[in-house]
């Protein structure tokens, strides 16, 4: 009996073997978890397919979180397939390369629209069509990173639209906690995954990482895997409206010391 046994739910965002859903899949499965998971085309169907089908998913199915359809789709799936859902992953973020270089201010309209669509308001809208499928304490989670709150060179518009999604985990605390439904995110250190490669100098911000992180190391998805098996189980029914930092204390350090 792990955890999670008898719980089903729903990753969203998948890319590959690299991607933080992964790491997060693996956990949950590994402590008895049913899952389900999304693919936005068919190209990204031929990386998830077989990854899901390594972890028994129930349910593969496509969704496109910038289309209302899609997710309601998804939802009617995930109906048909688990009848209720435990938990939902969601681990989708986007933002045009261009807007990933040079100073924020040269943010485009276009770009920011883009970036908050998908990477904050899919949340929502997620969390809105799920509503009425969620078992009673179910938990809802998203990540995030700490460019949120600090400024994080090269990340502009992305850091703008995780602000925007941490608030929305408040928000949504607030409306579901009368029912016993958590949400909370994960805002995990910088992890060498398909998205992270589109932000310039990412490389060199990783190696330094390691020397500034009290923990002295990288994270990885596992460790945000073992943090999500937490949240998702019965572990954290009292934690609700929390951003839980796994990034190996990197948040807490104003300025980096050398080592004596």
């Amino acid at each position: 009996m792990g955890l999670l046994t008898g719980k089903k739910g729903l990753i969203l965002g998948l890319a590959n073997d690299h991607s933080i859903a992964w790491g997060v899949a693996q956990a949950l499965h590994a402590e008895g978890a049913e899952l389900g998971f999304n693919y936005l085309n068919e190209a990204l169907e031929r990386r998830v397919r077989p990854l899901a089908e390594r972890v028994d998913a129930k349910l593969i199915a496509p969704c496109d979180v910038q289309s209302d359809d899609a997710i309601e789709q998804l939802m009617v799936q995930a109906r048909e397939t688990f009848g209720t859902l435990d938990f939902i992953v969601h681990a989708v973020a986007f933002a045009l390369r261009d807007e990933l270089n040079g100073p924020y201010l040269n943010v485009t309209r276009e770009g920011f629209r883009i970036a908050l669509d998908v990477s904050a308001y899919s949340f929502t809208a997620v969390v809105k069509a799920a509503q009425h499928i969620l078992a009673p304490n179910a938990s809802l989670l998203t990540l995030t990173y700490h460019g949120a709150q600090q400024v994080v060179p090269n990340y502009n518009v992305m850091g703008v639209a995780k602000a925007a999604l941490e608030a929305s985990v408040r928000y949504l605390a607030s409306d579901l906690g009368p029912r016993g439904i958590r949400v909370n995110a994960i805002s995990a250190g910088p992890i060498r995954t398909l998205s992270a490669s589109g932000i310039a100098d990412f490389r060199a911000m990783h190696r330094q990482f390691a020397d500034v992180a009290p923990l002295r190391r990288n994270v990885t998805p596992e460790d945000v895997g073992k943090t999500s098996i937490w949240l998702c189980s019965d572990l954290s029914s009292a934690v609700t409206g929390e951003i839980i930092y796994v990034d190996a204390g990197f948040h807490t350090i104003a300025a980096a010391l050398p080592d004596s």
